[in-house]
């Protein structure tokens, strides 16, 4: 049976020629539809008619979405581009296309990519590798495996709705990385109310992560792209502010997020993502078309993360609420392994040793062994609040600050330094 293929080459003076010689029964492919435009395009793979579709890298409006929607309904996509258009070759495969030919390419050389793509599997030249961090029965990550070379580690901070502190943990743990010397992006997600800007005292009109899924969307988000669009808040810790308002969050597509932290492995050797609570899914049953989906981003950071950090609070309605969560996690991405934190641990609100407690509910209920308790201190938390500053500035000696440095140092494999190695001890001379 003939390979049914759409195209999408409006515009292309050799888009005819190419046509009538695909559409020979000896190359064993079909041209279904000769698309005008995106819409026409996304329309037609609807439908379910064809399997293939080729595309030239000049037709208007099309971008990292449109694949996406395209590969969503089962189109695989090959990219045309005239001879010699280098630029235009790496914007289509920064857009997620894989298979990039030349228009001036035999047909059945086209035709075999087209084949080779419905068919699946790496397009030539594609890093393929997952790094994602095998976790152990116990709950703590294992050391990272070896990665692919410019492959950083991606750390998603992530819990149920309350308040536990997603933010402070995220703040904390990728300024105490940076200070052990490793190069740390933090990233805001959070679609519900990122306040990573505010914490940190950073002006949050910039355009930060939706300024970075725009240039994703477009093909053209690169290291200098990212350079102009973070914040250089220390030598070693940038930052991607999040959403200047809630009701912004359409501007942030699950497919532009996924390239955006695709590209940021190749410039921050650790990148902690601050993610919102929700995981429903319900915006696919409550539109008969392809709707933008608020909870996708949290959804897309959890599944390309190396490691998932899960952050309760220390009380029994922040544990049952976190219980729930890690059910509910487990029903939507059953591949996810994430790492539980109780943070703000104090005694009162559970009886006896709270610690001790705590594991014991939660991996009875939940089958989770907690990885890291973090203490409370409110006071230095409002002081680094109040200054917008991190606790390492504001209270290097609080107790939460060496709980969260604990924390990075195991995350990233980089032991905390002893305080006075290296200097020589003076002595008073008796007498």
């Amino acid at each position: 049976m003939a390979l049914q293929v759409f195209t999408a080459v409006t515009g292309a003076g050799w888009e005819s020629a190419l046509v009538g010689a695909l559409d020979r029964a000896d190359h064993g492919v079909t041209v279904v539809r000769r698309c005008v435009d995106v819409s026409e395009l996304l329309a037609a793979a609807a439908t379910g008619t064809a399997q293939a579709a080729l595309l030239s890298a000049d037709l208007r409006r099309l971008d990292g979405d449109t694949v996406a929607r395209l590969s969503a309904a089962g189109v695989a996509v090959v990219g045309l581009v005239d001879p010699g258009d280098e630029q235009a070759a790496d914007r289509l495969r920064g857009l997620g296309i894989g298979r990039v030919l030349p228009a001036d390419a035999e047909p059945e050389e086209i035709a075999r990519a087209l084949r080779e793509a419905v068919a699946g599997g790496p397009a030539p030249g594609r890093d393929i590798a997952d790094p994602r961090a095998a976790l152990p029965a116990h709950g703590l990550p294992e050391p990272a495996p070896e990665r692919p070379a410019g492959r950083g580690r991606v750390v998603a901070v992530w819990g149920p709705t309350g308040a536990p502190g997603r933010t402070t943990v995220a703040v904390g743990l990728a300024d105490e990385a940076a200070r052990l010397d490793v190069p740390t992006l933090l990233v805001d997600a959070d679609v519900y109310g990122g306040v990573v800007a505010q914490v940190l005292g950073l002006l949050d009109e910039s355009p930060g992560l939706a300024g970075a899924a725009r240039q994703a969307a477009a093909g053209t988000f690169d290291e200098a792209a990212l350079g102009r669009l973070a914040w250089a808040v220390r030598p070693r810790l940038g930052v991607l502010t999040g959403l200047a308002r809630a009701d912004r969050w359409p501007e942030l597509r699950p497919h532009a997020v996924a390239a955006v932290l695709d590209e940021v492995r190749r410039s921050a050797e650790l990148t902690v993502v601050d993610c919102a609570f929700s995981l429903e899914e319900d915006e696919e049953l409550s539109f008969d078309t392809a709707a933008p989906r608020r909870n996708g981003v949290t959804l897309t950071v959890l599944e390309a993360a190396d490691v998932v950090l899960c952050v309760s609070g220390a009380d029994p309605v922040a544990l049952q609420r976190s219980i729930r969560a890690l059910g509910e996690l487990r029903d939507v991405l059953p591949d996810v392994e994430p790492v539980v934190v109780v943070n703000q641990v104090r005694r009162g609100p559970v009886p006896g040793d709270p610690r001790r407690e705590i594991g014991t509910a939660l991996e009875r209920f939940s089958g989770r062994a907690v990885g890291f308790f973090l203490p409370a201190d409110r006071r230095a938390t409002d002081a680094a609040l109040a200054e917008g500053r991190t606790l390492a500035e504001v209270a290097p000696s609080s107790p939460l600050r060496e709980g969260l440095r604990s924390m990075a140092a195991a995350l990233t494999g980089v032991p905390v330094p002893v305080a006075g190695r290296g200097r020589p001890r003076l002595r008073r001379r008796a007498g």
